[in-house]
């Protein structure tokens, strides 16, 4: 493999393959949890904010312990305290508090950060070198919703009713693959200061974020592909289009509902890349 993907002084664009078997990728609360559809296509969706939140938990999970390796959008830590406690270390400059705090969180030095909400006006507003799409099923899903029952209930006074059970409800997707697209400026790394391990650790996080995020709501989801194209420098030498619409997952057979990754053909297109283009096969399941 290439080591092209790992050095950040070049732009990449990269195709994430993954899907859902009998679950639900990403539930909308406005929606009563059912997963996330484009309402006129039927395709699937998945929010680029789920997919940086199992990153974010997956970094926390092989870097824990390296300072360097915060996360600082984290579940029961205030944001404000985190930002007030730069702008502490950084003599309530606001610059050099951005600095901080790209050095101590992996997310803020990768996804970038609003931190205009500590005190003393906060330390402004850090644009990040990654940024990912939503996750778009190739093909329409069939969202459903299943009845379910449990022997306990939950109020006592549904107990002394004489009550024995109760009813819920669960949405699942009996399979759907789903595509979504990162880019990463390699200008906007050299200002954050990401190096060629952070690199590493995102490659790492997506290939494993789903074998660390498992829930018997989202049922089975799996990394089936991930290619990265690195251009030969910082801003590249053709668009981000050209690249990643070389990666086509079709259905084999169209008539038939597809159940599993391998009832759909993969072509990747690397034939005439541009000079100094590369494609690096993270992950690709299809043989």
């Amino acid at each position: 493999m290439s080591d092209a993907h790992l050095d950040p002084s070049r732009r990449h664009d990269a195709v994430l393959l993954f899907d859902v078997t009998d679950g639900n990728p990403n539930g909308d609360p406005d929606g009563g949890n059912q997963p996330r559809t484009d309402d006129e296509t039927g395709q699937g969706l998945v929010t680029d904010v789920a997919i940086k939140r199992k990153i974010r938990d997956t970094v926390s999970l092989l870097r824990g312990d390296d300072p360097r390796y915060g996360i600082f959008v984290e579940a029961g830590h205030a944001l404000n305290t985190r930002i007030e406690e730069a702008l502490k270390a950084s003599g309530d400059r606001s610059a050099d508090a951005q600095r901080w705090l790209c050095e101590h969180y992996y997310d803020i030095r990768m996804f970038g950060a609003v931190l205009s909400t500590g005190g003393k006006g906060g330390a402004g507003q850090v644009r990040g070198p990654l940024q990912f799409t939503f996750g778009r099923s190739v093909d329409p899903i069939l969202p459903t919703d299943h009845a379910i029952t449990r022997v306990t209930q939950t109020r006592q006074e549904d107990i002394d009713k004489g009550e024995s059970t109760e009813m819920g409800s669960k949405w699942t997707v009996p399979y759907g693959l789903y595509q979504a697209r990162a880019y990463f400026s390699a200008p906007r790394a050299a200002k954050t200061g990401v190096t060629s391990d952070d690199l590493a650790v995102l490659w790492r996080a997506l290939t494993l974020m789903f074998d660390h995020d498992r829930s018997a709501t989202r049922g089975e989801m799996k990394l089936c592909g991930l290619y990265v194209f690195s251009h030969p420098d910082a801003l590249g030498v053709t668009s981000a289009a050209s690249l990643t619409t070389r990666v086509r997952p079709t259905l084999k057979n169209p008539e038939k509902a597809p159940r599993r990754f391998e009832d759909y053909a993969l072509d990747l297109d690397l034939t005439d890349l541009p000079e100094g283009v590369t494609c690096t096969k993270v992950v690709d399941l299809w043989p």
